[in-house]
């Protein structure tokens, strides 16, 4: 079959998510599509070139994401659940690729096009709700990197030491709010929270 820059993209894709980030070589996509990977080279430059369209890539799978699930809301929905809809389907489609947080971090400076596709919508949810135009852009580009951050933490490498009692004594006394007000919710629910608090800090910029 003949080598092209959409089989290329879609054996790194593959590739990305089982490696990752860091994992990925030129030499894994090619072995995978049965070829050199000099080859790969007439149709991309070099493995930053290739991440680019990764990341645009699963980008424009977050913004399909982001489409079916606005089209889910039910009537009546309000522009905060329209930005939950979108918040958690980027989410839910970077937490499918490992170190796909760090993937899509760099996404906005290269001008992916998918990457701009999701920052447009968001802003036009955020016009729609009536946030100013001098903020918007900061308000968009404040989600767009708390999901980013949120699932870098969710992707990141676990504590290697448990606490032992008297370590988590220690610890509680030392640092009382943190452990004690610190809610015990699930990963979703937290998610859930922290974007209504960004959506309470946008509709204060709403001028009634």
């Amino acid at each position: 079959m003949k080598l092209t820059k959409e089989r290329i993209v879609e054996a790194a894709i593959d590739a990305f998510a089982e490696v990752g980030y860091h994992g990925l070589s030129m030499r894994q996509v090619a072995e995978r599509l049965g070829a050199h990977a000099g080859s790969l080279y007439y149709h991309v430059r070099n493995k930053k070139d290739l991440l680019a369209l990764v990341a645009d890539r699963v980008c424009g799978q977050a913004y399909d994401a982001g489409t079916a699930a606005l089209t889910a809301l039910p009537p009546g929905a309000t522009w905060q659940d329209e930005i939950q809809a979108q918040a958690d389907a980027l989410r839910h489609v970077i937490l499918r690729h490992p170190s796909g947080a760090i993937l899509l971090a760099d996404s906005p400076k290269l001008l992916s096009p998918g990457a701009l596709s999701l920052m447009e919508r968001l802003l036009s949810t955020l016009e729609g709700a009536g946030v100013p135009a001098g903020p918007r852009i900061v308000a968009a580009d404040t989600l767009l990197s708390h999901v980013t951050g949120f699932v870098l933490q969710e992707q990141g490498t676990p504590p290697a030491r448990d606490l032992t009692p008297d370590a988590y004594a220690t610890m509680l006394e030392r640092f009382p709010r943190v452990f004690q007000e610190a809610p015990g919710m699930g990963q979703d629910e937290k998610f859930v929270r922290s974007v209504r608090l960004l959506c309470a800090a946008f509709e204060s910029l709403i001028e009634t």
